[in-house]
């Protein structure tokens, strides 16, 4: 399993914040081409999310359970999926908790997997992937406590597009040079 530990902030007091993290449609809404399909009769979120690396588009089916502790503003997130095409199948499990005042600070801990044809790229990129994924995931989280203080909190939630593989291994390239470059300085 991969490994990831991460913190983002979000301008925003933490009883702003949960409430959106802790409804499954706003948060599916600030993923980059995630989307919610259905609620299961077992409390299970099914879903999909899509990547589009040029010409190659990448769908993930699957369903994730979230387990919530809503007095210390903590969920436990556990998902599987699987490629449209069939070849792939990815597993995750991460624990997100949303601290502080007057600004949230959020960690999320735990790890993925992939099997199959992608699981060479996960194993190479992975991380800086999913690093990508949060900061559009938190600058989308801050939009929405944006649009609702300006509007109400009836203001629509709207969709991130699809995550560009361009955009996102942009990101991901410079998160990893700055991992080499931090590396070095603290090596010396």
């Amino acid at each position: 399993m991969i490994e990831l530990k991460e913190k983002f902030s979000v301008p925003a007091p933490p009883d702003e914040v949960w409430p959106l993290m802790a409804d499954p449609a706003v948060v599916a809404a600030c993923i980059p081409g995630a989307e919610l399909t259905e609620l299961t009769p077992d409390g299970a979120h099914r879903g999909k999310v899509t990547f589009k690396f040029g010409p190659t588009v990448a769908v993930f089916r699957g369903e994730t359970r979230l387990t919530y502790d809503h007095p210390v503003k903590r969920c436990l997130i556990e998902a599987r999926g699987i490629d449209q095409k069939g070849a792939s199948r990815a597993r995750a499990r991460f624990e997100i908790e949303a601290t502080g005042a007057d600004t949230t600070e959020v960690s999320m801990q735990g790890g993925f997997e992939v099997a199959g044809p992608l699981e060479m790229f996960a194993s190479a990129g992975g991380v800086h992937v999913a690093r990508a994924l949060l900061a559009e995931f938190a600058g989308n989280i801050a939009k929405v406590i944006e649009a609702r203080r300006e509007k109400g909190v009836d203001a629509t939630v709207e969709q991130a597009p699809a995550a560009s593989g361009t955009k996102i291994l942009g990101r991901a390239l410079l998160d990893g040079a700055r991992g080499i470059i931090g590396g070095k300085k603290g090596s010396e």
